[in-house]
């Protein structure tokens, strides 16, 4: 398989590309209004193909931006996007939209077949005072000629001097709307597609349940081709394994959301982590399985040398 290359552009973002095809960029520093919770995103997000499997800024909901780490209620700060839910009130657009602004790179790295970028940012109030620290990690790596691997890492530390909570709407009391964590916007062709989880095809009625992965599987348009999306939680993560947010009418979404129907307190000075792995393919639904064997296999070499150089995996995606 090719190597991968990637592309610095000092100040704004890095690049990882497979030959020809640009599998994602990583906007580190962007031009995002207030809004909008400015934050760092991944869009346009490709198969290895080039079949784009992102959205970016979508009308009815502007905050969405490809994958983004993105937490609507932190305390009573808003590090999502857009109105507050306030139970009784619905949504109210308050002067509490957060940042997550780059500080430093640490880590820009190609090596053992991975592309990996690492950086510090800070969690800033929009009344300007720092809520958090964080070290973020994201590391690419091909799995098959037809699929890649993405590990996403955080480390959240809280510097804000007093305990911090997190939650979702749903702990703020709307039912089934316990949105917050990584969160992926699909197409809009993928509207409409199919979930698939380790029991099969997913209907409906995901949204709320328990599963270690879920994989979205969406048509493009002119071309009909298919492409499929998975998402994995990394056992040792808070809540584990979570319970999903998840759309395919309406618009295409997954989101791992690990304060969906629970908060977590992170005390002062307390460091918090999560880790997921993305899968990519230029597959149908049939293909999840596989893929999230894959996926869990490229997140746990992501994590310790031992476990980079063990053996590959096996089956339609094996490592090569």
């Amino acid at each position: 398989m090719n190597a991968l290359e990637i592309r610095h552009d000092l100040g704004a973002s890095v690049t990882v590309r497979d030959g020809g095809t640009e599998l994602f960029r990583y906007v580190y520093r962007p031009d995002t209004v207030q809004l909008e919770s400015p934050k760092p995103y991944i869009h346009p997000l490709r198969t290895r193909a080039g079949k784009v499997v992102s959205l970016f800024r979508p009308h009815d909901h502007v905050w969405h931006k490809g994958i983004a780490w993105s937490l609507p209620h932190v305390g009573e700060e808003n590090f999502w996007g857009g109105p507050t839910y306030i139970h009784g009130r619905f949504y109210v657009q308050l002067e509490n939209n957060g940042t997550q602004a780059h500080r430093l790179v640490t880590t820009l790295d190609r090596a053992d077949g991975t592309a990996t970028f690492a950086h510090d940012l800070d969690w800033t109030t929009q009344s300007g005072a720092l809520f958090f620290t964080e070290r973020r990690t994201l590391r690419a790596s091909l799995i098959s000629p037809h699929a890649w691997a993405l590990t996403f890492e955080t480390r959240m530390t809280n510097v804000s001097g007093t305990d911090v909570t997190m939650g979702s709407p749903t702990t703020k009391g709307r039912e089934n709307a316990g949105y917050g964590g990584l969160f992926w916007r699909g197409p809009r062709s993928f509207t409409g597609g199919q979930f698939v989880t380790e029991e099969g095809l997913g209907g409906d009625e995901v949204r709320g349940r328990r599963m270690e992965w879920m994989g979205f599987a969406g048509r493009h348009d002119e071309t009909d081709a298919q492409s499929l999306v998975l998402m994995l939680d990394d056992t040792a993560n808070p809540s584990h394994p979570p319970q999903w947010f998840a759309r395919t009418e309406e618009f295409a979404c997954l989101n791992p959301a690990p304060f969906f129907s629970e908060e977590l307190t992170v005390e002062d000075g307390e460091t918090v982590r999560f880790r997921y792995g993305v899968g990519i393919a230029d597959a149908d639904a049939s293909a999840a399985p596989a893929l999230a064997d894959a996926v869990r296999q490229a997140l746990t070499r992501s994590d310790t040398p031992s476990a980079r150089a063990a053996g590959s995996s096996s089956g339609r995606f094996a490592t090569e």
